[in-house]
């Protein structure tokens, strides 16, 4: 379990995180989304050792975390760190020795990250004569070289078309079935809804909304409500106590000022004829987004 606890941290007198908490738990994939400038690189790079925070603390399995730990984490920037002149291959072995592994280990581990992350072919190519996507999954493979015990990751979906991010998506997936806290910022929202078991939300610098995608639609789904019927359904806004939010012929999306008015509006719709449709509303994560940043 990754904690973070009540950290902040300022730049000459702006503060980029105040009083920030959330936890990453084992085999759990994490989304961290926020607008840019949020605190999300911040926050990595603190619990990563690479900033300091002014306060607060990071901590790995309850305990402080040390120089020796943080060796076992798997890092990707949001900025491409790979030698563009060295081979894929090459570069990939060299990190991976790095990181402590025997030669024969490394060369196994690089090979298997070059087939799941399709790049076997290229394998032997300078890094610089890859397209853009193309190393985008190269530096995934180089964050899970060492087969980390906690993966943090800055926008690896950046620059990956529909079938590399379902690549890319499937490896970290298969990396949090087998236990390791998986913690990744993206823009791409609906990337973010397939994949997160979690969603810390930061704005400002401040956590806004953590918890789980079910407990998190849950939290802010609104009284409303689909319906649909035969014929138009704009005698709704004749019912007491309902909002239209949407209407289009005989679809209707309303929300209620008293979430147990719901069978009435259906009892009321009844009353008039065949109702081919009446359910709640879930909100998407991107709807709770702009909901929470606001």
């Amino acid at each position: 379990m990754l904690r973070v606890s009540s950290v902040n941290r300022t730049f000459g007198d702006r503060r980029v995180l105040d009083d920030i908490s959330f936890e990453v738990a084992p085999g759990r994939m994490t989304g961290f989304v926020g607008a840019n400038g949020a605190g999300k690189t911040t926050s990595m790079r603190i619990i990563l050792g690479l900033l300091a925070a002014d306060s607060g603390t990071v901590s790995w399995h309850g305990a402080p975390i040390t120089r020796a730990v943080r060796q076992r984490f798997g890092y990707m920037p949001e900025e491409r760190g790979l030698y563009p002149k060295m081979k894929v291959r090459e570069q990939l072995t060299y990190l991976g020795r790095l990181y402590g592994l025997g030669a024969a280990d490394a060369r196994r581990s690089v090979d298997e990250l070059l087939d799941r992350m399709g790049l076997t072919e290229r394998a032997d190519d300078l890094l610089e004569t890859l397209s853009l996507g193309n190393q985008q999954r190269a530096q995934v493979a180089a964050a899970l070289v060492h087969d980390p015990e906690l993966l943090i990751l800055d926008e690896p979906f950046s620059g990956l078309d529909p079938i590399a991010v379902d690549v890319v998506a499937g490896v970290l997936r298969e990396r949090a079935a087998d236990g390791v806290p998986v913690l990744f910022s993206s823009h791409q929202l609906d990337v973010v809804e397939r994949l997160c078991d979690d969603l810390v939300i930061i704005a400002a610098g401040a956590v806004r909304a953590t918890g789980s995608r079910t407990e998190l639609r849950s939290r802010y789904a609104a009284a409303r409500y689909e319906l649909v019927v035969d014929g138009d359904a704009g005698w709704v806004r004749d019912l007491s106590g309902v909002s239209i939010v949407d209407l289009d012929g005989a679809r209707v999306v309303i929300e209620l000022a008293d979430p147990a008015d719901d069978q009435r509006v259906l009892n009321a719709a009844l009353e008039r004829g065949p109702v081919r449709a009446f359910a709640p509303v879930v909100p998407s994560l991107a709807q709770i987004f702009r909901e929470v940043s606001q």
